[in-house]
């Protein structure tokens, strides 16, 4: 493998850099995404469809405990890329020592609370009837290893920024693969159930954290941290803390999301709704992994490039990011348009869920090829280290037009009401971005010194 510099992120030419980039973090998150797809067939097809609804139970509350990590990890990682950039490398070092510190002290702590409180927890997040038990069981064994994934995700997200996509694609496979193959073994061939699937989740977790604490002791690393590193420094924990919490943010809106969702559709079509919502939830985590590619391609070229002033480079890799997002994303519609009956099939023989999921499916995915400006947009004021812009623009979808829209539409409309609230939130938080970004190009990256 050829040795890549993070020097390359503000020389190679845009196209070629943001492939560079997003083709790994593509193939990383696809493999990631298929586990999640493929754990919760096997969980389907050797467990039961209940099962499915057990895992979308636990996976906001062990989602939201990880996402410290990768909180911690995007807004270090941003004050990294800049530094990077900028020529301070020892500003970069204790960056990365403090992100380690912080994510230990706050998942630990979270991890237990989350076990004292379980099962108040789960019943919140609509673990409610026959899905209460198996969900309690995977919640349980999950959470031990919730600590190894945030720590892996932090990583992840430093290893991106030193441009080195190719290891963190490496760091989102490793456990991807190693998962399937516990499950197969403790599911399939032990018969182990629900915990079987919840020791093979943990497991892949800590494997992915020792693949990356190779890393950084490796010499494919740039930073070669030291004790005097880990202590945290108030200014660099703010930093980190501001631009972080857009992303943690964005995952405790998406853990509030699935909280409202579980118990709406239980109250309103039971199991077989929250069946129905657990697996286009797994499509929404799988399918759009060549944008979230392009997005997190995006983010350290655009943080490197503004950090050593190239803003003629940064306005170039917002439009090509752009213009491939929504290239993708059209095609992503297209295929989950013609095709999610077929695609149902694959999770569940249960003829019920078989026969609501589509359309459902159908209303989820109606916007599609515009998100790109969204996810772009919000990801761009992350990576330049403007974390109110940011903050607001990823909470908007969400945060601000998504959780008003399932909570009032379906008094009007029932379920219905709940499905058709996906597509117009995307619609009106891309326009909302589209606006601020292109208020931000004007004023800040047109006429400033190339």
């Amino acid at each position: 493998m050829a040795k890549v510099s993070s020097q390359d992120l503000g020389s190679q030419p845009i196209g070629k850099i943001l492939i560079k980039q997003a083709v790994p973090a593509s193939i990383g998150i696809l493999v990631m995404s298929l586990n999640i797809l493929v754990d919760t067939i096997f969980v389907g097809h050797w467990i039961g469809s209940t099962a499915i609804a057990a895992i979308n139970v636990v996976l906001p509350v062990s989602f939201f405990i990880a996402a410290l990590g990768m909180a911690i990890g995007i807004g270090g990682s941003s004050i990294i890329s800049r530094a990077l950039g900028s020529g301070s490398k020892d500003k970069a070092l204790k960056t990365f020592g403090n992100q380690i510190t912080l994510t230990l002290l706050l998942t630990i702590s979270l991890v237990v609370i989350g076990l004292f409180f379980a099962d108040a927890i789960i019943l919140s997040f609509g673990g409610k009837g026959a899905i209460f038990e198996p969900a309690k069981i995977y919640y349980t064994i999950v959470l031990y290893g919730v600590p190894f994934l945030a720590l892996s995700m932090m990583g992840n997200t430093v290893i991106r920024a030193e441009g080195k996509p190719k290891f963190a694609m490496y760091a989102m496979m490793i456990p991807s693969v190693s998962n399937l193959l516990l499950d197969y073994i403790f599911i399939n061939v032990l018969d182990f159930g629900m915990e079987g699937a919840a020791w093979a989740t943990s497991i892949s977790y800590i494997i992915c954290f020792i693949f990356i604490f190779w890393f950084f002791l490796s010499k494919n690393s740039e930073l070669k941290i030291n004790a005097l590193h880990f202590g945290l420094s108030p200014s660099i924990v703010s930093e980190i803390a501001s631009l972080g919490f857009v992303t943690l943010a964005r995952q405790a809106v998406v853990s509030i999301t699935y909280l409202f969702m579980n118990n709406i559709l239980f109250d309103l079509g039971g199991e077989i709704s929250v069946t129905a919502y657990a697996i286009v939830g797994r499509m929404l985590m799988f399918a759009m992994f060549p944008v979230l590619g392009i997005t997190q391609g995006f983010l350290p070229i655009a943080g490197f490039n503004y950090g050593a002033q190239n803003y003629h480079r940064v306005r170039q890799s917002i439009n090509i990011a752009i213009k491939y997002a929504t290239i993708l994303s059209t095609c992503i519609f297209i295929v989950l348009m013609v095709f999610p009956e077929a695609i149902t099939r694959m999770f569940t023989t249960d003829v019920e869920v078989i026969k609501q999921t589509p359309n459902d499916m159908r209303w989820v995915f109606a916007a599609t090829p515009i998100i790109a400006v969204q996810l772009i947009g919000a990801a761009y004021f992350q990576s330049i280290g403007k974390a109110i812009p940011a903050l607001l623009l990823t909470l908007t979808r969400q945060g601000f037009f998504f959780i008003p829209l399932i909570l009032i539409l379906p008094k009007f409309y029932g379920e219905l009401g709940v499905w058709i609230s996906f597509p117009i939130s995307d619609v009106l938080s891309t326009i909302v971005t589209a606006y601020f970004l292109n208020r931000e190009v004007k004023t800040t990256l047109i006429n400033q010194p190339v």
